[in-house]
């Protein structure tokens, strides 16, 4: 039996060069599924991403999933892409390891933590007081060139990354240290700044956009430190979940997460196209 892919609309090219399409996943012609590609808002018109696909429940275990992403790869090839990128739900293991055996490579996994209705203390001498206006452009700027960085570490081309962390950022914060539903904290210990945080509240959730000890200090728990402070500020906005993302390979990172009992939620992974 022969598995294709059938467009299910013409080719949409949006005004900044971005494309995207539907697809059917079809068996002899029987819909058994459907694929959504499209180029990436992120990274550009040289990157595609899987946004959806699913096989029907009667046709799964039979490597229909693996066949309409191998097609949805041909498709990405024959838009110019140099890669493609997709999310996994954490709790899709078949997926996740189809991903894997296709050449997918883990960039970052989502985390999420559900929060109770009392606040965590700070260790005994750790203190947190906002983030001056004067320290947020030093802070803005390292945090630019790290991301970037992160990313170049794990697939992305340097001028890429770069491109997309000034572009992620300035999205992000358009009005710079006093964008609405931000919060930029110091963590000082016994009055040494000691670490940096960003909060973001997005609807009835938080998200750790950043959190970072000086390289001095690491090692002495002020990233849990830090951390503590984020789950303390989420409650004290009402909300109840705290989010964030882990880069692939951040060891010590993973760890402190998991430690304090933040569980995934999904995998970005990306593959070369060759």
């Amino acid at each position: 039996m022969t598995t294709t892919l059938r467009p299910t609309e013409p080719l949409q090219h949006a005004a900044d060069g971005a494309l995207s399409r539907h697809y059917q996943v079809c068996v002899n012609s029987r819909p058994v599924g459907a694929v959504h590609l499209s180029t990436s808002p992120a990274f550009g018109p040289r990157v595609a991403q899987i946004v959806d696909l699913r096989i029907e429940e009667p046709d799964r275990g039979r490597g229909r999933g693996t066949v309409a992403a191998l097609a949805a790869e041909e498709v990405a090839r024959g838009w110019g892409c140099k890669r493609i990128e997709l999310r996994v739900p954490a709790d899709a293991g078949t997926a996740l390891r189809m991903a894997t055996a296709l050449g997918y490579v883990h960039r970052n996994r989502g985390m999420e933590k559900a929060l109770g209705a009392t606040a965590p203390r700070l260790p005994e001498g750790s203190r947190a007081r906002p983030m001056t206006e004067a320290e947020y452009l030093p802070w803005f700027e390292h945090g630019v060139t790290s991301y970037a960085r992160d990313l170049a570490e794990r697939g992305v081309p340097e001028d890429e990354a770069l491109a997309r962390s000034w572009r992620d950022n300035e999205l992000l914060l358009p009005q710079g240290w006093r964008t609405e539903n931000m919060l930029f904290s110091v963590l000082e210990q016994e009055g040494v700044r000691v670490g940096a945080l960003w909060v973001a509240f997005v609807g009835d959730k938080a998200f750790v956009y950043d959190v970072e000890t000086a390289e001095a200090f690491r090692g002495r728990g002020h990233g849990r430190s830090l951390m503590l402070l984020a789950e303390a500020q989420t409650i004290a906005a009402g909300k109840r979940v705290l989010g964030l993302n882990v880069f692939a390979g951040n060891t010590p990172a993973e760890r402190l997460y998991e430690s304090l009992g933040y569980l995934p939620v999904g995998y970005s992974m990306y593959k070369n196209l060759l």
